[in-house]
């Protein structure tokens, strides 16, 4: 089995940890980073809407794991897009962090239209290229987001996270993502703690696991980077515990059958649009 520091390598040569932490609503962002890093986790997943980038800091800091070893993600948001104000928003975020660098930096999503969205990307390659970003990337695009930047002929992101279990699988958005060399990683992967579907309740029965480890262990075996987010250590430890156990076809398979397509989102989902 791979173990959790296992990582995939993105297209700017860096690699990242298969499994992520999300801090998304975390009101403990210090202590629960803290414990995730404890836990073995290596990868933390914000935002500048999050408004905890400064308590990613301060639980990286206070883990004693080496900034070098944790890959830390920020994004974005609609409101804050464009060029100039994008390479001030990183600037912004390095200093709430109190990093030199950060891994990933996404565009939240693509809501701000498209001639805003790609003077943002833009603004982000050169952050890229200026050392203060390792890898760019985009959340919520669509496939014909990721088109627009295609055509205008730039480096294509190497991260696209999405809404992504079982109930939204986001099939045509994925095979673009995988066509292209576009790691894809999936946020809400267990579905907000709204576990009680008959089939995902009978599989973690067979295996002897909770239903949030078989959704996780799902993502993993299709490939995706799994964001899981709690404050409470017991379920931060137990999300991570995904690899002594692998689930068969036939229930990857009945996992896969209950995908209900953008009806199947439970959150907001912006990836069609305009």
């Amino acid at each position: 089995m791979i173990s959790i520091a296992s990582s995939v390598k993105l297209r700017s040569g860096y690699c990242m940890p298969l499994l992520g932490f999300g801090v998304y609503q975390n009101y403990t962002t210090a202590q629960s980073v803290r414990e995730a890093l404890g836990a073995g986790y290596r990868h933390i997943d914000s935002a500048q809407a999050y408004r905890n980038e400064a308590h990613v800091g301060e639980g990286v800091r206070a883990s004693g794991i080496p900034r070098s070893e944790v890959f830390v993600t920020t994004k974005c948001i609609n409101r804050t897009h464009g060029y100039e104000s994008t390479l001030k928003g990183v600037d912004t975020s390095l200093a709430r962090f109190g990093f030199d660098y950060i891994d990933l930096f996404l565009i939240h999503d693509p809501m701000s239209g498209a001639e805003r969205r790609l003077a943002t990307y833009r603004a982000l390659l050169k952050a890229r290229d200026e050392g203060k970003i390792r890898s760019v990337g985009v959340s919520n695009y669509g496939v014909k987001h990721l088109e627009e930047i295609k055509a205008e002929g730039l480096e294509l992101p190497a991260v696209n996270q999405i809404e992504l279990h079982p109930f939204c699988q986001q099939k045509p958005i994925v095979a673009w993502c995988r066509e292209h060399g576009v790691v894809v990683q999936a946020y809400c992967p267990i579905l907000r703690g709204k576990m009680d579907a008959a089939e995902i309740q009978v599989i973690a029965a067979k295996y002897a696991r909770d239903p949030a480890q078989i959704l996780l262990r799902w993502s993993l075996q299709h490939g995706f980077v799994p964001l899981p987010k709690s404050a409470r250590p017991e379920r931060i430890v137990s999300n991570a515990l995904l690899y002594d156990f692998e689930l068969d076809r036939e229930d990857m398979m009945v996992l896969d059958g209950l995908d209900r397509g953008r009806e199947g989102a439970i959150s907001w989902n912006p990836v069609e649009h305009p």
